[in-house]
């Protein structure tokens, strides 16, 4: 069992929060995350460069000289790989490198990112994080009272919230997620995770529905 203290947007101390990763992930299956952040890697790849075969390339298809006589080696088009300006000889085509992993293996791999967060220390919680208005100031000094500034870190909501994404979109290295949209690729590629009490429930429920 963990012992979380919870934090105030001041940096004071309000009280701890207490979560067994265990619960949340028995074991951490290394092959497994790295499966599936290949697999978010891969799928966010362009896959849109191309070269131009030799049909492709602009310029005659006509045998440049005959076969025999002239002492050259023999040549067809100038459209031919071996030329200078002619086409690839195995061209790069544009391809879709996306594939999808068994539903259950990703959302145990997002389980298994955030109880490998707690074990690391690397999970600041907070009591709450509201906003009346998208405000940037505010929402950097909040990080710099949690000691959080410079780090990259994922701001990590129960819900949805429109002024807390707008709050920290201009801020670098610092992204914001609900906990619906938590990945294995999005928890374990900045160094901390600020999660808000809320926050912290929601996932409390997520696991503990998924391990019934």
């Amino acid at each position: 069992m963990a012992k979380l203290p919870i934090y105030d947007r001041s940096g004071s101390q309000v009280g701890d929060y207490e979560i067994d990763p265990a619960a949340l992930a028995p074991s951490i299956n290394k092959q497994l995350l790295h499966d599936v952040v290949v697999m978010y890697q891969a799928n966010a790849r362009q896959g849109s460069s191309k070269t131009k075969t030799r049909a492709e390339v602009a310029g005659s298809t006509a045998k440049m000289y005959r076969q025999k006589g002239t002492g050259n080696a023999r040549a067809g088009s100038r459209r031919s790989g071996i030329r200078r300006g002619g086409g690839h000889i195995h061209a790069i085509q544009p391809r879709d490198y996306s594939y999808r992993l068994n539903r259950k293996a990703i959302r145990a791999a997002t389980r298994m990112a955030i109880a490998s967060k707690i074990v690391d220390e690397q999970v600041v919680v907070i009591d709450e994080l509201v906003f009346d208005q998208p405000a940037t100031k505010e929402m950097a000094a909040i990080l710099k009272a949690l000691k959080l500034s410079g780090a990259s870190t994922l701001v990590t909501t129960a819900e949805h919230d429109a002024n807390v994404h707008k709050s920290a979109r201009n801020i670098q290295k610092v992204s914001v997620s609900p906990v619906s949209d938590l990945n294995a690729l999005a928890v374990l590629s900045p160094r901390r995770m600020l999660v808000t009490k809320a926050a912290l429930d929601v996932i409390k429920e997520r696991s503990a529905a998924a391990a019934s």
